[in-house]
C-alpha cells in the first residue's frame, strides 16, 4: 500500500506541475497539440487525487455493513479514473484536433516571443516545455515501473503483459498506464511541433492532437475493461487457483475437495472458501486441527490470502453430502 501511494504521489506532483507549464506553452503558441497535452495533464492530475481517494477510503477498517473491508474502493476509484476523466481527456483531445486539422490552424507556430529583450521563435516555448514534461513524466514513470516490476517480480508474471491482465494492484497499474501514455503523448506533441515548424504546414501539429486524443481514449477502455473484472468479482488466475487448491486436495485425511473458490476483494487481498470432504474415521477434534493447519498453509503459499473458510462435509464410499444436497460418485 505505501508503495502504491508513493507511485500515486510522484504522479500527481509531476502532472501537476507539466500542466502549468503546457497551458502556457499553448497560451503563448496556440497549437493544438499543447492544448491536448494539457488537457491529458489536467486530467491526470485529477486521476491521481481519485486514486489517493481509493487508496486512504480502502484502507478503512471492516464494519458491520462491509465486513470484508473497503478493499473495493480502490478498483471503483481506479474505474472512474479510466472512464471519466481519460474518456473526457481524450474526447476533447480528439476534438479540438479534429477541428484544428479541418480548419489548418496553429497560428502560434510561426510567430514569436520576446523575454528579457530577446526574441526567438514562439514554438521554442513548446519545445522546452515539451522537454521539461518528459524530464517529469519519466521520473514518474520510473517510479511507476518499479511498482510494476516489483509486483512481476513477487508473482513470477512472465512480463508487463501477463501483469496487466493478472494484477489486482489496480492503483499501480493505473499509474502506470497513464505515465506511459503521458510520455508518448509528450514525444507526439514534440514531433507534431518540429514537423509543423520545418514544414510550414500546421496539419502535423493538429494531427498530433487527434493521436494524443485517440491515444488516451484507447488506454480509458483497456483500464475500464481491467477494472471491471475487478469489481465483478474475479478470481485467481486459473494457475494460481490451482496451487491452492492442491494444497487442500493433498492435505492427511481429504478424500475430496467438494467445491473450491476464491475471490479478489481488494488489491492484493483474496477470499478463498472450499467445502472439503474429509475421512469417516476423523472425529471432529482431528477435523479442526487440519482445517486450522490448512488455512495457514494456504496464507503462507500466497500471502494475498487474507481469509479463508473451509466447511467440512461427510464422506464415505458412495455419496457426499453437501449442503445443496447429495452427490453420488462414481
Amino acid at each position: 500500500m505505501a508503495s502504491s501511494k508513493s507511485v500515486v504521489l510522484a504522479a500527481l506532483f509531476a502532472n501537476a506541475a507539466i500542466a502549468c507549464l503546457k497551458f502556457v506553452g499553448y497560451l503563448l503558441t496556440q497549437s493544438p497539440s499543447m492544448l491536448s497535452e494539457t488537457y491529458h495533464s489536467v486530467s491526470d492530475t485529477g486521476n491521481q487525487i481519485f486514486l489517493l481517494v481509493g487508496i486512504r477510503y480502502g484502507g478503512k477498517a471492516p464494519t458491520q455493513s462491509h465486513p470484508f473491508g473497503y478493499g473495493k474502493a480502490q478498483f471503483f476509484y481506479s474505474f472512474l479514473v479510466s472512464v471519466l476523466l481519460f474518456g473526457i481527456a481524450g474526447w476533447e483531445s480528439l476534438n479540438h484536433g479534429y477541428h484544428a486539422l479541418v480548419a489548418h490552424e496553429a497560428a502560434g507556430l510561426s510567430g514569436t516571443v520576446t523575454f528579457a529583450g530577446s526574441t526567438f521563435p514562439a514554438v521554442w516555448v513548446n519545445y522546452a516545455v515539451l522537454s521539461a514534461g518528459l524530464v517529469f513524466e519519466g521520473y514518474a514513470l520510473n517510479k511507476a515501473n518499479q511498482g510494476m516490476i516489483h509486483d512481476i517480480r513477487k508473482h513470477d508474471w512472465s512480463g508487463y503483459r501477463e501483469a496487466f491482465v493478472k494484477t489486482s494492484n489496480i492503483t499501480t497499474l493505473t499509474a502506470f498506464t497513464e505515465d506511459t501514455i503521458a510520455v508518448a503523448g509528450l514525444a507526439l506533441a514534440l514531433v507534431g511541433n518540429v514537423l509543423a515548424q520545418v514544414t510550414g504546414n500546421p496539419v502535423y501539429d493538429a494531427a498530433a492532437a487527434v493521436l494524443i486524443g485517440i491515444l488516451l481514449m484507447g488506454f480509458a477502455l483497456a483500464l475500464a475493461w481491467e477494472n471491471k473484472r475487478l469489481l465483478l468479482g474475479e478470481s485467481l488466475p486459473e494457475g494460481d487457483e490451482n496451487e491452492l487448491r492442491d494444497i487442500v486436495a493433498d492435505w492427511d485425511g481429504v478424500e475430496e475437495v467438494v467445491d473450491f473458490r476464491t475471490v479478489y476483494f481488494g488489491p492484493e487481498r483474496i477470499i478463498v472458501t472450499a467445502d472439503v470432504a474429509f475421512a469417516d474415521e476423523l472425529d471432529t477434534e482431528d477435523i479442526d486441527d487440519r482445517i486450522t493447519a490448512m488455512e495457514a498453509e494456504l496464507m503462507a503459499h500466497n500471502p494475498g490470502v487474507k481469509k479463508v473458510y473451509i466447511e467440512p462435509e461427510h464422506f464415505d464410499l458412495t455419496t457426499v453430502v453437501t449442503r445443496d444436497g447429495e452427490r453420488t460418485l462414481g
